[in-house]
């Protein structure tokens, strides 16, 4: 799989709400777009990643 242009290996599918968490994403501040479509966050809970999808991972920054 390919996590913002990184290669990563999944040893099995895993829900994105899964990977976000494990790797300390907070869902409220982010946007996930998987095979060049944007996830729905009620999507997350629902939805596999596997080896040959590609996943962008976009962060919200504040400031001004």
């Amino acid at each position: 799989m390919i996590v913002n242009g990184e290669e990563i290996k999944l040893n099995k599918p895993i829900k994105v709400s899964e990977y976000l968490e494990k790797n300390g994403y907070r869902k409220d501040a982010i946007v996930v777009e998987i095979d060049m479509k944007i996830l729905p966050k009620e999507e997350y809970e629902n939805t596999f990643l596997e080896d040959e999808n590609k996943m962008e991972i976009v962060h919200f920054m504040g400031g001004g």
